[in-house]
């Protein structure tokens, strides 16, 4: 993402003269990509940049189900009772490492807030406006564009061991209903009637009929292919290192030069927080924290599943592709440590065991780890920035930056525009922080 360099300024001043652009993107993950998609479409000249490569963020190791399905955020009111009951273990499906850090410990009160019916479902309700109009737009985006990303109408499926968790998740049923969601109950035996790739003895399953996946990193590099097609500009390995923003358009400092922009879309992700007070927004470091999620991509098992799941209990998803399979998930607070804990990914490996005859594939081709970018209230931040006439933000996307990805671009091309939005954008609103 397009986070700051550790270089001086004398270098940076020397590096290109100023420049004057149209749009600039800083960002080059699916959210940034998507966006500059959108304005291309709408005409505008789009210059991207990023502190490393295309792709190389939270969108790279996702399992890259598009799931209007998922629109119920974390913060729900059993949450807080889950996650102090895992506290002290460290391959559980959630874990808060404890922290003095100001700025995370003000982003977990705020969440701790949003631990109840209300906030959950309206949270719920504003996700799912992105959610669906995103699920159909990637959709047409594959078509017109003809993206190679291994895009398939597959649906999803919450897969359940005991009864008692399935119980509690049909509780849902109601509001996913409300929603426009598609929901089917199927039995345990039924169920495994149906996909042979699962041991017996699951208690049921809850099948949601208009979800889809793709392969998410080759649904960016070919966002990146079509964004460059339509004479889009991508500069790799340039950190933004500082913005200053005023009433006729926004000057970025960077580790190439300075560009002079009439409108900047922050899409910086996980990074966020790391650059609030060089882009004039220091309130962005108490309302996103990185939460950090695992994923290990093998070569296909003899039988996968026939769509992707959720393995409920242990909190795992698979997705079988064409051309790999992979198993992901977990949510770790546990700051901007980069590591591979070995003992999270085996708890992805253990928990597919408990469901499946084939688990993993012969060959790891990838273990990976990255940081999604979690908003205080688990909706994104579309919008613009408090305070800045040309300055706009899509960050905070949590664990649904793929599926919300074109509808977040599109929602921005229609404000920046000054036209009727693709969806309400009230509730996406950065002014609710600041």
């Amino acid at each position: 993402m397009g986070v700051l360099s550790q270089r001086t300024p004398d270098i940076v001043s020397a590096a290109i003269a100023e420049e004057s652009i149209d749009c600039l993107v800083v960002g080059a993950g699916v959210s940034g990509l998507a966006s500059a998609l959108a304005l291309l479409d709408d005409g505008r000249e789009v210059t991207v940049i990023d502190a490393g490569k295309v792709g190389a963020g939270a969108s790279h190791g996702n399992c890259g189900t598009l799931t209007p399905s998922h629109a119920p955020p974390l913060a729900g009111p059993s949450t807080l009772l889950r996650a102090a009951r895992w506290m002290f273990t460290p391959d559980a499906p959630l874990y808060i490492k404890p922290t003095l850090n100001p700025d995370t410990l003000r982003w977990m009160l705020g969440f701790m807030q949003r631990c109840n019916h209300r906030d959950y479902v309206a949270s719920a309700r504003a996700k799912y406006t992105l959610l669906s109009d995103s699920r159909q737009r990637i959709q047409q985006w594959v078509e017109r564009y003809a993206l190679d990303c291994e895009f398939a109408e597959t649906g999803e499926d919450y897969v359940f061991k005991t009864r008692r968790d399935l119980d509690r998740e049909l509780g849902d049923v109601p509001l996913l209903n409300e929603l426009g969601v598609d929901v089917e109950v199927v039995e345990g035996s039924d169920y495994e009637a149906r996909d042979p790739a699962f041991k017996p003895g699951l208690a049921g399953a809850m099948c949601f009929r208009g979800d889809a996946a793709l392969r998410p990193d080759r649904y960016v590099a070919e966002l990146a292919r079509v964004v460059r097609a339509r004479g889009g500009r991508i500069i790799e390995h340039c950190a933004l290192q500082s913005l200053a923003s005023g009433a006729q358009g926004v000057l970025a400092t960077t580790a190439q030069g300075q560009l002079r922009a009439r409108d900047v879309i922050l899409a910086t992700g996980a990074w966020s927080p790391q650059i609030a007070s060089e882009v004039g927004l220091p309130w962005l470091r108490k309302t996103i924290q990185p939460g950090k999620g695992y994923s290990i991509t093998y070569s296909s098992p003899p039988l996968a599943p026939k769509r992707p799941v959720i393995l409920y209990e242990p909190s795992v998803c698979v997705t079988a592709w064409g051309s790999g399979y992979r198993l992901g998930s977990t949510m770790e607070f546990t700051g901007f440590d980069d590591s591979l804990n070995e003992k999270r990914l085996g708890a992805l490996e253990r928990g597919a065991a408990q469901f499946l005859h084939h688990p993993v594939g012969p060959e790891v081709r990838e273990k990976w780890c990255g940081w999604r970018p979690m908003s205080r209230d688990d909706i994104p931040l579309i919008g613009r920035a408090p305070g800045h006439p040309h300055l706009w933000m899509a960050v905070g996307h949590g664990m649904m930056g793929v599926s919300m990805s074109a509808s977040t671009g599109q929602l921005l091309a229609d404000m920046i525009a000054g036209r009727t939005p693709c969806v309400n954008p009230a509730p996406f609103d950065p002014a609710r922080f600041a």
